[in-house]
């Protein structure tokens, strides 16, 4: 994953830019980078941030840069941003996104001219690298750009730092979110929408899915049109977003306590209902709830809570507490905290390469308060399970500190299939995916998609086996995953706006 800022003024933008982009901090682990313009041409900066934040690094580049337009990036994969000098001219460029047909990328430019690339990442061409060598195959900035967009199989969006200010390109399906903020004498193009509010900008412009646009100090300018169809990211929302970000409207915060919130209703069997007398149950009354048509129909992940108990809500730390806080308001379940996140330590665990180092670093974030666990019924909210190596470590850590029970409600459905547009994990095959490895042992190496789509289906007696399965190897008391109908209803947006292709498949 990856997120970047940039900022046109008429006056000296190097602390808006780092501060914007230090607050896109939560989106990557390994680069960050910052280029500027002005009197005396581009300027560049990249830094390792694996061991030390953003600031800490560019704090010194703060004081020997200075320009009055600049771009900067926080990445998980290639250092970024690149300086390039082609018959377009010169321009400093940054992106965000995965190019799945590397290769053929590769030959055609070849073909078509290019010599060789010199940024090399980890043995591998330099995504960003190869984006601009695609766009420089055409006679202009925005004709490369539309051109890169149509050649890119998968996703990218693009900000070029020119001379005479930005250009800002969305992703073909709109997958990853672009907005402009706008103050006196400025304008800045951003990933998250939060990341420029107390620098003074307010919301100017977001751009729609496929769209151009040219951002200098006075404002907007619209080069390219957006497409009609829009696939955004799901998970943004469930996980990766900040919390005071805004998607095509939808806060992220606002969106977790719904999600939380339905995550109960269905726990509870009401389906919506704030006031039913299922919502007396989960709060400990002791009282059965009343079996409706709808609840007796309903298959293992989504039956009504009538058998448990729980003392507290509580969700895994960062990005979980948002979900259990709509669970509680809903159930009538106390929130808590049973552990407390010690932040000075890896913002995102699965980052490392090494499985050893994710697992230490899970553990070690993660600081019980044994006066909320010992003795006590825990309904845990977590963003999502992927390799389920840090949920089970959690679950058994919880034990061993004198938890009762341990319910675990994911805020979104199982993971079935690896990203494919965003780099979202460092996942090397979807076999690191404990559905897959338990699908796999169920059914063989090679499963149909229909049968895959089987497994998606909440309602299939495979889904619920293997919920079941998934609940045995990591020691849960009860597991119920969020439903996708669910998710989406959470979110706001009908589903065909929505990439859901990580739970279900779909392109």
């Amino acid at each position: 994953m990856g997120g970047f800022f940039g900022v046109v003024s008429k006056h000296d933008c190097v602390m808006d830019l780092f501060f914007g982009t230090d607050y896109h901090s939560h989106l990557g682990t390994r680069r960050g980078g910052m280029a500027v313009y002005g009197e005396n041409g581009f300027q560049r900066s990249i830094h390792n941030i694996e061991n030390s934040p953003f600031r800490t690094k560019f704090e010194r580049d703060v004081e020997e840069l200075s320009g009055n337009a600049g771009i900067g990036s926080i990445s998980d994969n290639e250092p970024q941003p690149l300086l390039i000098h082609s018959h377009l001219g010169s321009y400093a460029i940054v992106t965000v996104g995965k190019i799945n047909n590397e290769a053929e990328l590769i030959d055609h430019a070849f073909k078509n001219g290019h010599i060789h690339f010199m940024e090399m990442s980890g043995g591998r061409i330099n995504a960003t690298e190869l984006t601009a060598a695609i766009i420089n195959q055409k006679q202009s900035l925005v004709e490369g750009l539309l051109y890169a967009q149509e050649m890119i199989q998968g996703s990218m969006t693009i900000l070029l730092l020119t001379p005479d200010g930005i250009y800002a390109s969305r992703d073909r399906y709109g997958r990853t979110p672009l907005t402009v903020g706008q103050k006196d004498e400025a304008c800045c193009v951003s990933f998250e929408s939060f990341a420029y509010i107390n620098l003074g900008y307010h919301d100017c412009y977001e751009l729609g899915p496929g769209e151009i646009v040219h951002v200098n100090a006075d404002g907007v300018t619209q080069l390219s049109a957006p497409r009609k169809e829009m696939k955004i990211c799901s998970f943004l929302w469930v996980y990766y977003g900040y919390p005071t970000s805004s998607y095509e409207g939808i806060n992220v915060e606002e969106m977790r306590y719904r999600c939380g919130q339905i995550l109960a209703d269905r726990d509870l069997g009401c389906h919506g209902c704030s006031h039913c007398p299922g919502h007396e149950t989960a709060a400990g009354s002791g009282s059965q709830a009343p079996e409706t048509a709808s609840s007796a129909k309903q298959d293992a992940s989504s039956a009504p809570t009538d058998t448990i108990h729980p003392d507290i809500v509580a969700g895994v730390p960062d990005s979980g507490i948002a979900h259990a806080i709509g669970y509680a308001n809903e159930s009538g379940i106390p929130f808590a905290r049973p552990f407390i996140k010690y932040t000075p330590t890896w913002p995102r665990s699965f980052m490392p390469q090494n499985q050893s180092q994710r697992n230490l670093i899970a553990k070690m974030k993660l600081i019980p308060v044994g006066a909320l666990i010992k003795d006590k019924r825990l309904l845990l909210i977590d963003d999502s399970i992927v390799r389920g190596t840090q949920l089970g470590e959690t679950t058994e850590f919880l034990y061993q500190s004198g938890a009762k029970e341990v319910h675990i409600r994911p805020a979104c459905p199982p993971l079935l299939f690896g990203c494919r547009y965003l780099n979202f994990s460092r996942s090397n095959s979807e076999l690191d995916l404990i559905t897959r490895r338990i699908i796999r042992d169920r059914e063989g190496d090679n499963v149909s998609e229909e049968v895959l789509a089987d497994y998606a289906n909440p309602d299939s007696q495979n889904y619920q086996e293997m919920v079941e399965e998934i609940r045995k190897h990591l020691n849960f008391t009860t597991l119920k995953f969020h439903r996708l109908d669910d998710l989406v209803k959470s979110i706001g947006l009908p589903k065909e706006c929505l990439c859901t292709y990580c739970w279900d498949g779909q392109e």
